[in-house]
């Protein structure tokens, strides 16, 4: 890929278009001019059973994800398409959603019916490759959005759509912009498919982990089902030194970051039972204000727990927060160090198993929430100290993988970015 894309030469010029400067050998074209032909689409009638679940797919604007066609959900029949107003767009052919959930796009995966939703686009291959117009149009998708705001009509109309501008540099040129991104995507996808593969093997891990143990052969019966023999039913006030629910305070003084400790919200906590390492997210209360309130203080192995709204994320406090301090919605939950192992905790409490008794102890109010007598009495299956260290060191390894490829992916959509924005335009040229 990377051998595609030289240098931008000294001497290369450009000339002002309607939609930016571009290279003077490349021209601005509306998609019109550059299309055989637009087909509408149509929904076959759902209530006759001869247009349905037959071989051919057929989609609406909820069936794009990540400018991708996502798993069909639907078929049709020859009659359905014969009977309505849907048109199949052949495989490697522009769809571009028009109505609800304009801004997305795909390029079709292989002959498609689509539903009103949806233009389908056939382009004249002389002039212009599917691939290029589809990276473009998803790089000005923005604009497309835009173009329907502050208006009555739902949707992007045809004389619009025909309207567009897009640069045109040479067929061979566009094929290698083109593909330098669709290759780029795709291992943006193999990536995220490592994560999501390692989400669900660190999930069956932590199931068998968390309630079977390692290498057990003997077990017992519990109140909580069946654990290993050795293993002992204990509820969270008795393995933690307290829980203690926030005060309801007023009148905060915020500082700068420098004078002042972190002060710990609910939407700095992530998925993963971590808290944000970016410290300039963080707002800060100063020491006296903080100093205040003593029970609010966090320290290096406490966790937070976000009790009201998104009730249940778990925030594990690092050293670079010690002394941070907790604001409302938050629990604080300072476990004894001396029958609880902090990481292995963290994965106890982020874990299915506690999620669905913590839910099951919530108030039935419109929005859930837990008081701390409640959630003291929440049952676990506490293992001996040096196997908890054993299984957090197991799923710890997994979710260093899943941050390492995350951080990975995110390195590559930066690197997509900033590749659609020299290239779509000109500044970078590829060798032809």
């Amino acid at each position: 890929m990377a051998d595609q894309i030289s240098s931008l030469k000294t001497g290369i010029k450009y000339k002002k278009t309607p939609i930016g400067k571009i290279p003077v050998d490349w021209e601005v074209a509306r998609l019109k001019k550059i299309a055989t032909a637009f087909y509408n689409g149509g929904t076959p009638d759902t209530t006759n059973k001869n247009y349905w679940n037959g071989s051919i797919p057929w989609i609406t604007g909820a069936d794009f994800e990540n400018q991708k066609v996502k798993p069909i959900r639907r078929y049709i029949t020859p009659d359905g398409v014969k009977n309505s107003a849907t048109n199949v767009i052949p495989k490697g052919n522009l769809l571009i959603v028009t109505r609800t959930g304009v801004g997305k796009l795909a390029i079709a995966p292989f002959d498609i019916a689509i539903s009103q939703d949806i233009t389908g686009v056939i382009l004249d291959s002389q002039k212009a490759s599917p691939e290029f117009i589809y990276w473009y149009l998803d790089f000005i998708s923005s604009k497309l959005k835009s173009t329907i705001q502050g208006t009555s009509i739902n949707g992007l109309l045809r004389a619009d759509l025909e309207e567009i501008d897009l640069p045109l540099p040479i067929v061979s040129e566009q094929k290698i912009i083109a593909q330098i991104l669709t290759t780029l995507d795709e291992v943006i996808d193999k990536t995220s498919q490592i994560i999501e593969k390692t989400k669900v093997a660190k999930k069956g891990l932590m199931q068998k982990l968390l309630t079977r143990g390692i290498d057990y052969k003997k077990f017992k019966k519990t109140e909580i089902g069946e654990i290993p023999i050795e293993w002992e039913v204990m509820r969270l006030k008795d393995v933690c030194a307290e829980i203690y629910r926030y005060p309801t305070y007023y009148n905060i003084e915020y500082v700068e970051q420098g004078s002042g400790v972190p002060e710990i919200r609910g939407e700095l906590i992530k998925n993963n039972g971590e808290l944000s390492n970016n410290l300039s997210e963080y707002r800060y209360i100063s020491k006296e204000t903080s100093l205040k309130f003593p029970r609010t203080i966090l320290h290096e192995g406490d966790f937070v727990l976000s009790v009201r709204g998104t009730m249940g994320k778990i925030g594990f406090i690092p050293s670079y927060l010690e002394n941070s301090n907790m604001t409302a919605n938050l629990m604080r939950i300072s476990p004894n160090h001396e029958k609880v192992y902090p990481p292995w905790m963290k994965q106890f409490l982020i874990s299915d198993f506690f999620q669905s008794r913590l839910h099951a102890a919530s108030s039935a109010t419109t929005i859930k929430t837990i008081k701390a007598p409640e959630l003291k009495q929440i049952e676990l299956a506490l293992p001996p100290f040096r196997e908890q260290k054993k299984i957090a060191d197991i799923l710890s390894s997994a979710d260093e993988k899943i941050e390492k490829e995350t951080r990975h992916k995110e390195q590559l959509e930066s690197l997509k970015k900033g590749l659609m924005q020299v290239l779509l335009t000109g500044k970078v040229r590829v060798s032809v």
